[in-house]
């Protein structure tokens, strides 16, 4: 409380609340809700513009409102920390974006200035302006210009083209650390010219220099603001930090810009505020860039320095050999590669240098970027750089190879995921030292890792390139054919093309004289035989590849076999046949752990259920299936489960419902760029068809309108419903 009122972020996060309703609608926060003993309707739970982690928001009263004023149809991060100030810049970067005239806006200024922070922030409030949503394209981690336009691709759910994908969509994207592959800059522009309603927004150090871009550049905080950042980070330091003369004048000194501010602000469970400013007079005068180089760089570089000189020799040591990572790194991963030990790295954590953050599969550590960078460059300057870089690659390597072309191991793929920064860096290093043949295996091995986490057209793009790199006719390649032709399938690539991998990856197994390749080959032809409903040929296949790999002890592989084989008995009419190998392969896929042949079991057992009127005994199975899927990041499958549900509700007298399941499913499948196979699509035209028949035209559309909108939780949730087997 103030003079002037109530003031802090609870109040923001009120008006926040407020703007997201309508006229006469009373809003309720989770907060408040705990507290009053009042009838409220639960809303769920939403992001509001100020970015902050989602808010589960109640309305008091019976009255029916249009949805909620927030966030959808987005990806933007939830920043750690509120956004102070800047309220000069937000208007005036939301007025230039919304000028008809400007359709690239690019965010300029040195490393450290709060680009990313402001973009955020404007992308947020400006968002009712695009209903067809706001996305943010990470560019940090990529070195190569020409993955830029498919990284987008990836964050918008691109599944052709990315400007295909567009096509007239009103949507803004923004695109984040331009500067080191500004070499995309004229693909860039040449997509606005073919996306007429999409607008860009683009946070770089140095402009595109392309025609219709319009920059801002974006100045140190004002006074004010300056101030009340450093106040607010030294604050969560010590609590009852004081603002001073010597704040206001270290402020000044740092020239008000956000990245030092906060390096300053950590500095001060250590020094004072007068201390911090004789020792920042020292280090400017000493660590000065390039005379013709911009004021405000040489500020922050000088900052940066003046950080790191203060740590002791192996603090920088492990500070400059942790630049390697690319998207940071788990404890085991910088002890092995970088020589960490948990008292240095705890005190580069404390000194602001290093930063944690939780991840499915525990801590990690990361840098921001432009520290990063400063780090890189002391790598450089060491001589330390390739020794490093090799060790990393070799590392990673390693990990990707630990997968296979045919099983997926749910646990390899959730630890790839969370790495794919560091395994496309080690890749790439890889082929640039000419180890082409640890890249075809390790490619090869990651099949199943771009299939099921939606990296199809890079996993693609990777295996045709490896493949080029070296045509040595080895286990490597054949793997690597194999995987190439099974991704092909996959997007829809020309059945000439897939025919082709798998011819070459036969002759290679032949010449070889290895049996278990020659299996995989011929396996990978018998499902594509499938895609073109040649079911006696893919029978004939599977009968004599079956019993090679259970002689082989590829256990795993045979039972993915088997799968097939039951499924083609289902085609051929054999259905007694078909359900008696179903009910194997879910004994065996238990027996052996292969969780993925469970899950699909399951499915099939679900669908038998339904067919015979036990609609909870098939939700139940259903439900088992799901668990498993979304357990393994399948997410093509998840999308199948919700089809398998819709039929259910179908078959249960709630089209409403199904119509919203069906349609989530498939924006499942564009968002992932996931072709699905014959037997899906099949289904899908079955239960939507039969959908048709239920609902008229307007109730159909507006079910599949807002399914397409739900998350896929939402959905799942839809699908359980109140009556439904918990989760």
């Amino acid at each position: 409380l103030t003079e002037e009122g109530y003031v802090g972020v609870d109040v923001h996060r009120a008006a926040r609340i407020a703007a997201a309703g309508h006229g006469r609608q009373v809003l309720v926060s989770a907060a408040t809700a705990q507290l009053v003993d009042l009838e409220l309707r639960d809303l769920g739970e939403h992001r509001l513009k100020d970015l902050s982690a989602p808010e589960r928001i109640y309305q008091l009263g019976e009255g029916d409102f249009p949805a909620l004023k927030s966030l959808h149809r987005t990806n933007l991060p939830v920043p750690a920390t509120p956004f102070l100030g800047r309220e000069r810049e937000l208007q005036a970067v939301v007025e230039l974006l919304s000028a008809e005239d400007v359709r690239l806006l690019t965010l300029t200024g040195p490393g450290g200035t709060g680009k990313t922070r402001l973009a955020l922030q404007v992308a947020g409030l400006a968002s009712d302006a695009y209903p067809d949503g706001v996305y943010w394209i990470p560019l940090a981690p990529l070195r190569d210009p020409t993955l830029v336009l498919a990284t987008a691709g990836q964050a918008l759910g691109a599944k052709a083209g990315l400007a295909e994908h567009i096509a007239d969509k009103r949507m803004l994207c923004l695109f984040d650390n331009f500067e080191h592959v500004v070499d995309a800059a004229p693909e860039l522009a040449h997509l606005l010219g073919k996306c007429p309603n999409v607008d860009v927004l683009v946070t770089s150090r140095e402009r595109l220099r392309v025609s219709g871009e319009q920059t801002y550049p974006v100045p140190p905080l004002a006074e004010a603001d300056g101030e009340a950042l450093f106040l607010a980070r030294a604050r969560a330091v010590d609590p009852v930090f004081a603002s001073s003369e010597a704040v206001r004048e270290l402020c000044l000194r740092l020239d008000e810009l956000p990245l030092a501010l906060e390096l300053a602000a950590a500095r001060t469970a250590i020094f004072s505020p007068e201390q911090l400013l004789q020792r920042l007079a020292q280090r400017l005068d000493l660590l000065k860039g390039e005379r013709d180089a911009d004021p405000r760089q040489q500020t922050l570089r000088a900052t940066i320095a003046w950080s790191h000189d203060l740590i002791p020799d192996d603090e920088q040591r492990l500070f400059r050999r942790l630049a390697v990572f690319s998207g940071g790194c788990t404890y085991e991963a910088a002890e092995e590669i970088a020589g960490a030990d948990p008292d240095t790295l705890q005190s580069l954590l404390d000194r602001s240098l290093l930063r944690k953050r939780d991840s499915k599969l525990g801590p990690r550590y990361w840098m921001l970027e432009t520290i990063r960078e400063y780090a890189g460059e002391r790598l450089q300057a060491s001589g330390e750089a390739e020794e490093l870089q090799q060790k990393h690659a070799a590392f990673f390597l390693e990990l990707a190879e630990e997968g296979t072309v045919v099983v997926m191991d749910a646990g390899w793929v959730d630890r790839v995921d969370v790495e794919v920064d560091n395994v496309r860096g080690a890749l790439d290093v890889a082929a640039a030292a000419g180890q082409s043949q640890r890249v075809l295996r390790a490619v090869a091995s990651l099949r199943d890792f771009w299939f099921t986490r939606g990296y199809i057209a890079e996993g693609r793009t990777r295996l045709e390139s490896a493949l080029e790199a070296d045509p040595e006719r080895t286990s490597a390649r054949c793997l690597a054919l194999i995987a190439a032709s099974a991704a092909e399938d996959v997007d829809g690539a020309d059945g000439p093309t897939r025919r082709r991998r798998l011819d070459e990856a036969a002759s290679i197994a032949a010449a070889l004289g290895d049996p278990y390749l020659s299996a995989l080959a011929r396996l990978q032809e018998a499902w594509l035989l499938t895609r073109d409903a040649k079911w006696s040929e893919t029978l004939a296949i599977l009968d004599d590849v079956i019993p090679v790999l259970r002689d082989l002890g590829a256990w795993d592989v045979a039972i993915a076999a088997n799968r097939t084989r039951a499924w083609t008995y289902g085609k051929l009419g054999d259905t007694e046949r078909f359900w008696r190998l179903t009910e194997e392969n879910l004994e065996q896929s238990r027996a052996h752990g292969h969780r993925e042949i469970e899950a699909r079991s399951l499915g099939a057992l679900s669908d038998r259920a339904a067919d015979e009127g036990r609609l909870d005994e098939a939700r139940e199975l259903l439900v088992q299936s799901f668990r498993i899927d979304r357990e393994l990041g399948n997410i093509p499958f998840v999308g199948m489960d919700l089809v398998r549900f819709a039929d259910i509700h179908l078959r249960d007298r709630r089209p409403e419902v199904a119509a919203r399941l069906v349609s989530r499913a498939l924006a499942v499948f564009e968002e992932i760029g996931f072709s699905p196979e014959s037997w899906m699509t099949e289904r899908v035209n079955d239960v939507t068809a039969a959908l048709r028949g239920q609902l008229d035209d307007a109730s159909f559309d507006a079910a599949w309108e807002a399914g397409g909108q739900m998350s896929v939780e939402e959905a799942v949730a839809l699908a359980l419903g109140p009556a439904g087997p918990h989760m």
